[in-house]
């Protein structure tokens, strides 16, 4: 039995089916991504989305659907499915669904009368190109087979209108069509194993709608143009593949790279293996670099968040290679800031402050992980360049004061990962001392004297980062741990903000923490009591002013809430690590239990992955981006630590 397969009664109830998601991508930044039945209920959605590099290097939805349809005697059967103008669903395709299964790719089974049909669609990596096969399983007479392409040429943010100014031209090439809508886009291939009749009858088809977007408040309807439609005959047993690409291809050779695409595939049979598809698919390789990716549908890639993934990531799921290669990538970009000051072309976020610390973290992990002495070998400059440029003042926003604790600005710019705006101010002015920030910074000032210990052209830089430790850890402890046995969030001047926050789960998750055994566990029986939900750490306790569990509503009601109370998953690796670090084997079948919450996940939401954040009230709906590279690295790194203690 597959781990990911949804039979007839779900996919035929629109009400469970349609949010439930799916997403494929090509690890160059190019997506797959649509509901379980095929109707698109966000912008983003679409069969072909691809970034452009001459245009905004952005994701732009080249084909947004196509459109199916098993003709016999004469009748049509289209197994297409849009949500139009008044809620309206046509054409109701999602009634022959059979089953639907994830295992490897997605495959749909399709009856219609005595027709059983299969869809599979697999993305080709590190090509702009999709590929849908379709296999007659079952036919008692003969049988065609229609597909209409609805085409966008449009940024995946925004929506598409009726208009004069596209190109309505179609070009023959073998065995399909090119086109290209608008100047600036890259010309659409679509072709086909067997050669098909092309049919030219263009339309647009007006008020298609978007309910994700509806729900969000935004603008959510839009027109796409359909050219035409491709007819094909096909035989029982026999196969036909669909290929859409900013590139042609010949179609003879469809075959062989469908067949070699599918051979190197995880299959999708227990949760370690759906969080491994998924970290893959975050990856993001091009002639630039290699990076990690944020999420989908709407990510970027992010400094911070990629030293956070890239662990779990990589090494959770022995890619070793890949930490090595993207950490080369993200640590030139950021020396680079370092030593000049200037931003990052393709990492966004590299010059703000906690980023030097994040990074000394994923090293740690890499030295944890792999080898001290590989880490050593590898990371030691990176790591003492880092330190001693903090010590020495060389960020513009973070100083290390005179008690060894770092301070930011954080009052008109977010500076943290708690990160939401409204009307152009920060939600949470997070500013002084923030708590994860000064753990962080303890926990760099240790490992690289840990990593210089054996170095004597090192030792009077490490003394020097010991002594900073040493202060510092008095300091945190005066400064953060109030009587109430948890950390404030942050303390600015004479003010501390009491807000039950998980931030203080990376103070007592981290290998090297200011906090003794004692303190750790106390800070931990708020976090478990207040914090805990089964999808991970609320970002604000229920008793804390301003709590609002739900991300739903306007954008500024969504904005509002970010960081209001929602959970998210990734602060479950530092809330595992403090546990085990406290509880040590006691507390391996315990940590065990609460992972239960995210494998159910598998089969929600984005199936196979995990949302940005999820509710913090019951039933925790997962909310924001529907695979997230954070989440997704750092529930894989639990379950190697969790490994690790069983072994």
């Amino acid at each position: 039995m597959s781990y990911l397969k949804f039979d007839k009664n779900l996919m035929i109830n629109l009400e469970q089916s349609l949010p439930k998601e799916m997403l494929r991508t090509n690890q160059s930044g190019a997506y797959h991504c649509t509901s379980v039945v095929g109707c698109n209920t966000r912008k983003q959605h679409g069969l072909l989305v691809i970034p452009i590099p001459e245009m905004d290097n952005k994701p732009h939805i080249m084909l947004s659907s196509l459109d199916e349809s098993v003709i016999q005697h004469g009748a049509s059967f289209n197994l297409g499915i849009h949500r139009y103008r008044g809620g309206v669903y046509s054409p109701n395709g999602h009634k022959y669904i059979r089953e639907f299964d994830c295992e490897s790719v997605p495959r749909t089974t399709y009856r219609v009368g005595g027709v059983i049909l299969t869809k599979e669609k697999i993305f080709i990596s590190h090509e702009n190109r999709i590929l849908i096969r379709y296999t007659l399983v079952e036919a008692h007479s003969p049988t065609t087979l229609q597909f209409r392409p609805f085409l966008a040429f449009r940024n995946s943010s925004e929506l598409c209108m009726e208009n004069n100014s596209l190109n309505k031209e179609c070009a023959e090439v073998p065995n399909g069509i090119s086109c290209c809508l608008y100047d600036g886009y890259p010309t659409l291939y679509m072709q086909m194993s067997h050669k098909p009749t092309w049919h030219y009858d263009p339309h647009w088809y007006k008020g298609i709608e978007y309910v994700k977007d509806l729900e969000r408040g935004i603008p959510y309807t839009e027109d796409l143009w359909v050219p035409g439609y491709f007819e094909i005959p096909i035989k029982k047993g026999e196969s036909v593949i669909f290929s859409a690409g900013i590139s042609p291809v010949t179609p003879r050779s469809l075959n062989k790279m469908y067949e070699g695409e599918i051979a190197g595939r995880t299959c999708r049979t227990s949760f370690y293996n759906c969080l491994k598809n998924a970290a893959k698919q975050c990856y993001l390789k091009d002639k630039d670099g290699h990076f990690i990716i944020s999420g989908y549908p709407w990510g970027v890639v992010l400094a911070r968040n990629t030293f956070m993934s890239l662990p779990g990531s990589t090494l959770a799921i022995d890619h070793k290679a890949d930490f090595e290669s993207i950490m080369a990538t993200a640590s030139k970009e950021l020396l680079n800031y370092m030593e000049t000051g200037n931003l990052s072309r393709r990492i966004s976020g590299i010059d703000l402050p906690d980023i030097p610390l994040w990074a000394v973290w994923a090293v740690q992990q890499y030295a944890k992980m792999e080898s001290v002495e590989e880490a050593r070998r590898l990371y030691t400059d990176l790591v003492a360049r880092i330190v001693d440029y903090v010590i020495d003042g060389g960020h513009p926003n973070l100083r290390v004061e005179d008690n060894g604790l770092v301070s930011t600005i954080g009052t008109s710019t977010p500076v943290s990962w708690m990160n939401s705006m409204l009307h152009g101010r920060p939600v949470i002015p997070r500013s002084g001392y923030l708590v994860e920030f000064n753990a962080l910074w303890y926990n760099a000032l240790m490992f690289a004297a840990m990593l210089a210990e054996n170095d004597e052209s090192m030792q009077e830089r490490s003394k020097r980062w010991t002594e900073y430790a040493e202060l510092m850890k008095h300091s945190f402890v005066d400064t953060f741990l109030n009587d109430y046995g948890y950390l404030y969030d942050y303390v600015n001047g004479t003010y501390a903000d009491p807000s039950v926050r998980p931030n203080m789960a990376v103070a007592i998750g981290l290998d090297y923490s200011p906090l003794d055994r004692r303190q750790r566990k106390g800070v931990l029986d708020v976090v478990t009591r207040e914090l805990l939900t089964p999808k991970g750490l609320r970002t604000l306790s229920p008793k804390s002013y301003g709590y609002r569990p739900f991300y739903v509503g306007s954008p500024e009601e969504r904005e509002l809430a970010l960081h209001g109370g929602p959970a998210r998953p990734w602060l479950m690796g530092f809330y595992a690590d403090a546990y085990l670090r406290v509880f040590g084997m006691s507390g391996v079948s315990y940590i065990d239990r609460m992972l239960i919450g995210f494998e159910d996940e598998m089969s929600q939401g984005c199936i196979g992955s995990l949302s940005q954040l999820y509710d913090g009230n019951p039933p925790f709906t997962g909310r924001g981006a529907i695979s997230h590279a954070t989440n997704i690295a750092e529930v894989l790194r639990t379950l190697r630590t969790l490994k690790k203690f069983n072994i």
